[in-house]
Parts: structure tokens; C-alpha cells; sequence
């Protein structure tokens, strides 16, 4: 009578234990081997077996024949033809040709597909000096694949980012990927520090450096970023300092001597007072991430704008290719300020000083053009051993940092 339930309970408990297993096995499977979503960020199960660590500071450069990841032809929408090297003129490309490989892990490829959908309905600001605008400038080009879309509108006028009337160019730029509603944002603070004209009305037209506050627009517009990218050096230099007409101050009153008369403890102070600031802010705004890029090393002869420019080798790796040992980072100050905080260091100086051939020096000023026998002049040369050449640098910079997010 109940021998046929019988049979069909044992076979129902037979066929469960049948799944069950299948289902362990799969899940053991997938374990050792998980399906990945995302290439660009799975950087944790890409860690070599005799490392734990990622340390995307050290490693080495190596040839990569996929490389430039755009054309230096065709991004001609977000780039600055004076950084677009080979529209500038420049001869030789093998600088072109190499990626960072980072010490305990393989960086993943980058694809701007991938790239753009992970970061969809989020905003990405750099807040920094030119070399944070040539970084913008890159991702830009990653992201857009170095080709002019009429997916990507300007939306500066949503952060105030507008040239103002006299002005060469507006405070930064905004734009957004429509597709997957993704923002990259650049503002232009050399200093980090909030500057505020002063009521004088003779020349020249003082400005208030407050060097223990952050720029107004971080302060306002931090609530709308997912990822910033904070980068400053170059203009802590008395030359800059006076020729912008900067007065120092700090607890709003002007600073005239002391500790901070010296340019490099002040350029310390803000770099510890913005970091310091973020840091308190970031238990606030939960989603976002931050990072402070260490300073872009320079290659002139004896470190003078004027005395020449001493990158004009085009050798590749002439200078080495690895960067090895537990040395901290060679910009101690970033390192310091950073150290013990949520803020992340994005380490760039020690693996794009090993690139002095990438710079944009020795490139035209612009495009030549055919001129009459007559009427033949030269071309200027730029002697820049500061800025890089695009594609190039800074396409690592943004690797690196796109790896972390």
C-alpha cells in the first residue's frame, strides 16, 4: 500500500542529495575560481602567492605593445593641444609603450566600458595645480577612448565652473558621461588653500592665503563628489607666491614671520590642515573616497625652469625601471599628512621619476605650418621638464588610483 510512496520518497530524497552535492561542488568551484564582474578592480584575487599586499608604489615598468590606451591625434574635446605630443610635433613615441606593473599583484587592463558602469551615478573631482589638470585631462581621454562624444556634455555650470568675464579660462571643468550619468569634475587650486581678495583697492590686488582652510569649493560642493583626488607643489615657491600677489594668513590674521615665513614649512602646515579637515569630513559623507596624489617630480637641470631643460633624453628607462625596497614614499609630507587617516595615498613620485624621457619638452609650441622661403622662422621649442606629454604619465596615475576606488 505504500511501497509506491515509498519508492517516490526515496527517490525525492535521493535526487535532493544529488543537488546538494552539485551544489557544493559549484560552490567550490566558483570559490577557487569566481566569476569576475569586473576585471578593472579585482585586484585582491590577483595577488601573487608569496604576497599579501599590494604595493602599487613599488614594482617596475614594463613594455606593454597595447599601449597608448587613446590617440594623442584624436582627443582633441578635453585635451590641451600644448600636452597632445604628437600634435605638438614631437619625433620619437616609445615612451608611449610601457605600464606600471605594481610589486605583489598584476593591474588589471583598463577598459573604459567597465570603467564608466562601475562608476555610474558618481562624481569624480580633482582639486590640484596644472599637473592635477593634465591627470583630469587623462581620465577624460580613458574614459571617452580619446574620441569626441556627443554623450558627454558640460555641466561645469552646475559647480560655477564658468569663464568669467577677462578670464583665459574658467576656474575648471565639469563633465558627464549621460549614458551612465558619470561626472569627472577638475578645479584649479594650486595651493589647497583658500584664497580670498583683500579690500585694497591700489595695485596690486592683494589675496588672502588661508592657509589652515580648504578651497570654498571643496567645502561646498564635497557633499556631491564620490572620489577626490587632492595634488599640490609646485607653486609653494616664492616666485609664485609674490607674482600671484598671495598674502599669507592663518586664523585670519597675516602672517609675517615665524615658522611659516619659510615657503616649505608653509606649503607643510596647509598640506597637514587640509588633510586634517578631510579627514573630519569623511565620517559625514560615508560614499566617498579620498585620495592625495603625492607631487609629480620634475626633471630640469638642477631643478631651474631657467637654466635649460634636462629631459631631452628619449631613451625609455634610462634611469632604471624598478622601484624596490620599504623606503616610505619620497614626498614625506603627503605621506605624513595622510598617516592615520581614511584619506589614501596615491604614490606616484618614485615610478614617474624613473620617466624623465615623457615629459612634453622638446615639443613645438605649435603645430608647424608650411611658410614661404622667405618668410622662414623657427618654431619655438618648449622647455618644459614639468608637464607630461599625453597619452603618457599620468594614464598611470589614473590606473593606479581607478585600482583603489
Amino acid at each position: 500500500m505504500f511501497s509506491g510512496k515509498s519508492h517516490l520518497l526515496k527517490g525525492s530524497v535521493s535526487l535532493a542529495l544529488v543537488l546538494l552535492i552539485l551544489l557544493v561542488v559549484i560552490l567550490l568551484v566558483s570559490e577557487k575560481n569566481p566569476l569576475r564582474t569586473s576585471s578593472l578592480f579585482d585586484i585582491k584575487s590577483q595577488f601573487s602567492p608569496s604576497s599579501s599586499v599590494c604595493n602599487f608604489a613599488k614594482g617596475k615598468w614594463v613594455e606593454d605593445r597595447k599601449r597608448p590606451l587613446y590617440s594623442g591625434f584624436e582627443c582633441k574635446q578635453w585635451l590641451s593641444t600644448m600636452w597632445a605630443c604628437r600634435i605638438m610635433g614631437r619625433p620619437d613615441f616609445s615612451f608611449e609603450r610601457y605600464r606600471w606593473q605594481p610589486e605583489g599583484c598584476n593591474m588589471p587592463q583598463f577598459d573604459r566600458f567597465t570603467f564608466l558602469k562601475r562608476m555610474q551615478n558618481k562624481t569624480i573631482a580633482f582639486i590640484g595645480d596644472s599637473l592635477g589638470r593634465q591627470q583630469f585631462q587623462s581620465l577624460m581621454c580613458m574614459a571617452s577612448g580619446g574620441e569626441e562624444s556627443p554623450d558627454v556634455q558640460n555641466v561645469g555650470w552646475e559647480y560655477g565652473l564658468v569663464k568669467a568675464k577677462g578670464a583665459i579660462r574658467p576656474d575648471g571643468w565639469a563633465y558627464r558621461f549621460s549614458a551612465t550619468n558619470t561626472t569627472i569634475l577638475y578645479y584649479w587650486s594650486a595651493s589647497l588653500s583658500d584664497l580670498v581678495p583683500l579690500n585694497n583697492t591700489d595695485p596690486p590686488r592683494l589675496t588672502a592665503m588661508h592657509l589652515d582652510r580648504p578651497p570654498a569649493f571643496m567645502r561646498n560642493y564635497l557633499h556631491r563628489f564620490d572620489v577626490l583626488v587632492l595634488n599640490t607643489g609646485h607653486h609653494w615657491n616664492r616666485g609664485k607666491i609674490e607674482g600671484n600677489h598671495w598674502v599669507m594668513h592663518v586664523n585670519g590674521t597675516r602672517v609675517d614671520g615665524g615658522y611659516l615665513k619659510d615657503i616649505r614649512n608653509a606649503k607643510d602646515f596647509t598640506i597637514h590642515s587640509v588633510a586634517k579637515w578631510l579627514d573630519a569630513q569623511l565620517p559625514l559623507h560615508p560614499r566617498l573616497k579620498a585620495f592625495f596624489r603625492t607631487i609629480s617630480p620634475r626633471h630640469f637641470k638642477n631643478g631651474d625652469w631657467n637654466t635649460g631643460g634636462n629631459c631631452n633624453n628619449t631613451v625609455p628607462l634610462s634611469r632604471g625601471r624598478e622601484i624596490t625596497g620599504d623606503d616610505g614614499s619620497m614626498d614625506a609630507t603627503v605621506e605624513s599628512a595622510v598617516n592615520g587617516t581614511r584619506i589614501k595615498i596615491l604614490d606616484i613620485t618614485a615610478l614617474s621619476e624613473l620617466r624623465d624621457e615623457a615629459h612634453i619638452s622638446g615639443s613645438k609650441l605649435k603645430p608647424r605650418k608650411p611658410k614661404k622661403a622667405s618668410n622662414v622662422s623657427a618654431t619655438p621649442i618648449i622647455n618644459d621638464c614639468l608637464h607630461w606629454c599625453l597619452p603618457g604619465i599620468p594614464d598611470t596615475w589614473n590606473e593606479l588610483f581607478i585600482a583603489q576606488i
